[in-house]
């Protein structure tokens, strides 16, 4: 090979022309998006897996049969709407609701009294009928407990909201709250959304609000979130969605110590059968006995209304399916648990249906 016709070297001293072309730019980014294509194909296979996996659990979790006894222990609570105490409601009314109940175990009644202003306060013209609602369910049921529900919307995922940080907040709570229980009611049932596991602001709250209702022999109860299906899947939900809609476990125990009763919204849970929403509640049962101590009364909620719309299927959500999950939970779990019962939500949207099937399934 003379010098006309030898390659020229290339700067790292192979000849230039001998290996493959260099690839362009397109090359590379078409590889870099076959490789991003292919991990992401591979998340959603796995996610996919393991929704399917969590769903065969629950179609397993609703399987079987409930243990004998596990049924009302005289110790259900009733969400009532505004109606009652801002003079839409007659003595008929009461009159009327006393008949309804007094064949269940209904001994609580959470009426709804606020809610409360984002800073915390609590205008009396926001519940004018409360003294006359109280005295008139005590003459027609006797033992059964009337107590203000009060809630607020966060500002944990929004510019606007209550800001449970600031102390002057928490200290307006604690006034509404004296006030409202000044009225007759004989305890303070707190709803406030969303709020997000691990949140020690609430903690303190229910600290104050303890004292505060202890000392005047009145009960402290709170409406609370569902419990991680799968350790730490609150965290999961909360980076892909910006709405960490669980608690932990661990934490749903820390409320509950702090307050005499607690209630799981055990509804909204995105399931698309009745029997996957009947396992999905049998295990909320088991995880929310074992955090809850005997000292606090559990109670977990029925649907009594009818609705379709994101992570709510009106067929799926039913009484009777929630019904036999409570009573598979607590019979895997503690079916002797005294301090039990279910909630009942809500009485304005409530059907024939929903009595019955609450009546037939767990008052027997």
């Amino acid at each position: 090979m003379d010098a006309q016709t030898a390659p020229t070297p290339a700067a790292d001293g192979s000849a230039a022309g001998t290996g493959p072309p260099a690839p362009d730019g397109r090359s590379r980014a078409r590889r870099v998006l076959r490789r991003t294509l292919t991990a992401l194909g591979l998340v959603l296979l796995l996610l996919l897996l393991a929704l399917l996996a969590g769903e065969t659990a629950l179609r397993v979790d609703y399987a079987g049969d409930p243990a004998p006894g596990t049924r009302t222990r005289d110790r259900d609570a009733l969400w009532l709407g505004h109606a009652w105490v801002d003079g839409r409601k007659t003595e008929a009314d009461v009159k009327a609701l006393a008949r309804r109940l007094r064949r269940t175990g209904v001994r609580d009644l959470y009426v709804h009294s606020g809610p409360l202003e984002d800073d915390g306060t609590l205008p009396d013209s926001a519940y004018p009928k409360a003294g006359w609602f109280i005295t008139a369910v005590h003459r027609e049921l006797p033992g059964v407990r009337v107590q203000a529900w009060l809630g607020d919307v966060l500002a944990t995922e929004g510019p606007t909201g209550m800001h449970l940080e600031r102390p002057a907040t928490r200290a307006a709570i604690l006034a509404s709250t004296r006030r409202i229980l000044a009225v007759g009611y004989q305890g303070a049932h707190f709803d406030l959304e969303p709020l997000h596991s691990g949140d020690r602001h609430y903690l303190a709250l229910l600290d104050d609000l303890r004292e505060l209702t202890h000392a005047g022999h009145a009960l402290l109860s709170v409406a609370a979130h569902q419990i991680d299906p799968l350790p730490g899947f609150h965290s999961f939900w909360g980076a892909t969605t910006n709405h960490p809609k669980w608690w932990s476990q661990a934490y749903f125990g820390q409320v509950a110590r702090r307050v005499d009763q607690i209630a799981v919204m055990s509804y909204d849970t995105m399931q698309p059968l009745s029997s996957l929403y009947g396992g999905y509640v049998a295990q909320q049962t088991s995880l929310a006995l074992e955090a809850t101590p005997g000292t606090t009364h559990l109670l977990m909620g029925l649907p009594f209304y009818y609705e379709n719309r994101f992570g709510h299927v009106g067929d799926a959500e039913t009484v009777p399916a929630a019904v036999r999950g409570v009573r598979l939970g607590l019979s895997r779990t503690d079916a002797h648990r005294a301090r039990f019962g279910v909630a009942l939500y809500v009485d304005f949207a409530a059907t024939e249906a929903n009595w019955r099937a609450y009546e037939k399934g767990w008052v027997g």
